[in-house]
Order: C-alpha cells, then structure tokens, then sequence
C-alpha cells in the first residue's frame, strides 16, 4: 500500500483508492486554479510554481493519509464515542471484530452478544448499559448532551447518572427517553418491546403516543401500536391479563375488564387508559378512576372527556407519583 500512495508501484488499497478518487478534484484541479491564478496576480520564475506544486501534493498527501487514519480508526465513517467496554463475557462482537476490555465503540459500530454471552459499556458522564445475551445494539448518537442508541433485538439493563432526557435508545416500536434512572429493555425479533423500571422514570414515545412509566412499573410497546399502557408490577393477576387483551384486540368489552379489575394501586393505568381510549370510552374511564383516586374538587368530568391538559395535569397530580410539572419540563424537546 505505502508504494501505492508514493508512486503507484504498488497495488492499491479499496479504501485508499475510494478516498483517492474522493480528493481527486482537490488534488489537481485546486493546484491548477491556484498557479493560473498566481501567474495572473504576479508572476513568478518556474522554479517558484514548481514548488507550489509540491506544496500542493504534499498538502494532498497529507490529506489522504489523515483521511485515512480517521476512517480506519472511526470503523468507515463512524464517530469516535465515549463509551468503552468494561465487561466481556462469552463471544461478543464490535462490528467485525471480537470485543476486548477498554474497546472504544463508534457510532454506527453493532455490538453482538451470542448466545450465552454479555458485555458492559461504560461512558464516565453518561452511564453503564449492559447488553444481555442474543442481543444487538448500536450507538447511533453522541453528542454533548446527546446519546442515541438504537436496540434492534435483545434485552439490556441500563444504569444512567446524564442529565433527564440526555440518553434515548430508540426500539422498532418507541424510543425510551431516560429522566434519571435504572431499567430494562426488551425488543423481539418482531420488534415487540417490554420496559420495566427499577428507579427513576423512563418515558416511552412514539408517533404522538406517550406513556410514562415510574419505578416499579412496567410497559409493553408493539411494532403495530407503539407503547401500550404502565402497570405496576405488583399489579393483580386480572388486571395484568385483562390489560394485555385490551392492548392486543382492542374493543370495549376488554376495557371494561380492565376497568372491572383495576383498584385503588392501578391509578397509573387507569390514567393512561383516559388518554389512550377511544372518546367514546372515555366516560367510563374517568368514572372508575375517580372512583379508585381522590381527585381535586376542581376537576371538571367535562373537560377530562374532552382531553384538557390542565385538567388531566390535575389528574396526574392526584395519583401523587411526582407533578405532571416535572415531566412536562423534560418532555419540551422530545418531539
């Protein structure tokens, strides 16, 4: 490759002749402009415009050769990122690569666990994401206050200490926007997903649907609807069944089960149901979480039916699991 790039007496490289021709109109056509110019402004002796000429090829050189170094180093036009493994178990992957310790991923880069295999990732300001088994994750992202990861299929667990709203993994169903917390994601081969939280919050968006799950809860998203409705885990059994029929078919007589099964715990889901439900259902929806949730005296029926926003803010704040204030404030560049 080195006599290549001096002289052409060797074979090229793919990768330095697709950049070479990438710099072919720098390399010549930029020289020639500058010399006819040069010559029109104050002419020069020919010794002089020879070296220019060497100064412009060298300058190409050195372009290519840079050009070179960041596209083997940045995996074929990826971004340099700040996270790094820190954990390999079992047959991992980084784009064509084995995984090692202290590997520094790049946008654009899969990581692959095989079977039985895991890796932790780690970004000093940002947080540790393990991928599980039988899973593929990419950085798509990385800014200052930017980090984007794309999970395809597979499970990871991710502890986040950034900023609310600064590290987003988008699914094939919704995109988990991190508020400062500790959950899991799990995405099917069929792009399905299932977000559990441990602490904190993680809000589930996707095509103007929302849903905002605290610590203890969990949600389901499919590839055909986006996110469904938070639960708490410790919901009941009737509850649970009931929610997961009404988010796969639909239709009034499954809400009716989940309204029927819901008591005083499943406020959460009773108040998504009142933002996701068709209008028509919505009527019972607001009935049985009043009954369920002492709602403020000055809550309007009318207006809750009607999807108010200060009037389901009052709601929200009802169930006493942080102010719709607080989310509303992080949720301001999500779209």
């Amino acid at each position: 490759m080195t006599g290549h790039l001096w002289d052409k007496s060797g074979p090229p490289d793919p990768e330095v002749e697709e950049l070479e021709q990438s710099l072919a109109p720098l390399r010549l056509r930029a020289a020639n402009a500058s010399d006819e110019l040069w010559e029109r402004c104050a002419p020069r002796p020919a010794w002089r415009r020879g070296r220019r000429q060497f100064a412009w090829a060298a300058m190409a050189a050195c372009l290519l050769v840079g050009a070179l170094a960041v596209r083997w180093a940045a995996g074929k036009g990826g971004l340099p990122t700040a996270w790094s493994v820190t954990e390999v178990g079992g047959h991992v992957e980084l784009g064509r690569r084995t995984a090692t310790m202290a590997a520094r991923l790049i946008t654009g880069q899969p990581i692959r666990t095989g079977a039985g295999a895991h890796a932790t990732i780690q970004a000093e300001s940002i947080g540790q994401v393990e991928v599980k088994p039988d899973s593929e994750m990419t950085i798509s992202e990385t800014g200052e206050h930017s980090q984007r990861m794309t999970l395809r299929h597979g499970q990871i667990h991710a502890l986040i200490w950034a900023p609310p709203r600064e590290f987003v993994v988008d699914t094939p169903s919704a995109k988990a926007i991190d508020l400062g917390c500790q959950y899991d994601l799990t995405v099917d081969s069929s792009g399905n997903g299932f977000l559990r939280v441990e602490t904190g919050w993680v809000a589930f968006q996707f095509q103007g649907k929302e849903s905002f799950i605290p610590a203890g809860a969990a949600c389901r998203t499919t590839a055909s609807q986006g996110p469904g409705i938070p639960f708490f885990e410790d919901a009941s059994p009737g509850l649970r069944a009931a929610l997961g029929r009404f988010e796969s078919a639909g239709g009034r007589d499954a809400l009716m089960q989940v309204l029927d099964s819901a008591g005083g715990h499943d406020g959460l889901t009773l108040w998504h149901l009142l933002t996701h439900a068709e209008e028509g259902d919505r009527a019972a929806v607001f009935d049985r979480l009043a009954s369920v949730v002492k709602l403020p005296a000055n809550v309007k029926r009318e207006l809750a039916l009607k999807g108010d926003r200060a009037t389901l803010d009052e709601c929200w704040d009802a169930l006493q699991l942080d102010s719709a204030a607080w989310w509303r404030e992080w949720k301001r560049d999500w779209r």
